[in-house]
């Protein structure tokens, strides 16, 4: 499996070796090994979620409190998705910054997300069946969201009518949510993660 540190500190892209053959094809989606010497620490998996989603759709862009947060390692099973990460960590060298990449089912790439920093995605296919391991339960308590659409963010979304959920339509701007003071802060966040690293 090759493992690629994306430009956000706490996102890697691990894309598996394919073997295919006259059935079809075979590849390891998620290997603790290779994810923990690349992380530094083990994915405590907790839940998994299957989300499947029209063209257009976009989901996010969501995050949770820290601590302690909840990690996500995403990967698209069907079609094509344009999955982007935004550094929402107050303090953060990278603040405010985005990063965008495709995940496909052909490739079968998968990206993991550390606690802390936001997460949204649009489906570019007809359909797209994307999944997420998730190394926290769903909290409704605990979870928030900015608006995917904050002009000040300037999300790459591609050229296509875009639907989002009644939530993330009204949800703040980043600014907003400074001003609200929803977003985790980076100290909080790099601490809780050296944490997990320290009992590796």
């Amino acid at each position: 499996m090759e493992v690629t540190a994306r430009g956000i500190d706490g996102v890697w892209e691990f894309t598996p070796v394919l073997r295919p053959d006259d059935r079809g094809v075979f590849l390891e989606s998620f290997k603790a090994s290779s994810f923990e010497e690349a992380v530094g620490h083990a994915l405590d998996l907790q839940q998994m979620n299957i989300s499947v989603s029209k063209a257009g759709t976009v989901r996010g862009v969501h995050f949770a409190d820290v601590p302690p947060g909840q990690a996500k390692y995403v990967q698209c099973f069907h079609g094509r998705i344009l999955d982007v990460v935004v550094d929402i960590r107050v303090g953060s060298p990278t603040f405010g910054q985005w990063d965008a990449i495709e995940l496909t089912a052909d490739l079968r790439n998968g990206l993991y997300i550390a606690e802390g920093l936001g997460h949204a995605f649009c489906a570019l296919t007809d359909s797209a069946t994307v999944g997420y391991l998730c190394s926290e339960p769903f909290a409704p308590a605990r979870e928030h969201g900015i608006t995917p659409v904050d002009p000040a963010l300037g999300l790459p979304w591609p050229d296509m009518e875009l639907l989002l959920s009644p939530k993330d339509i009204a949800a703040p701007t980043l600014a907003e949510a400074v001003e609200q003071c929803l977003l985790p802060q980076y100290d909080e966040c790099t601490d809780f993660i050296a944490e997990l690293r320290s009992v590796r």
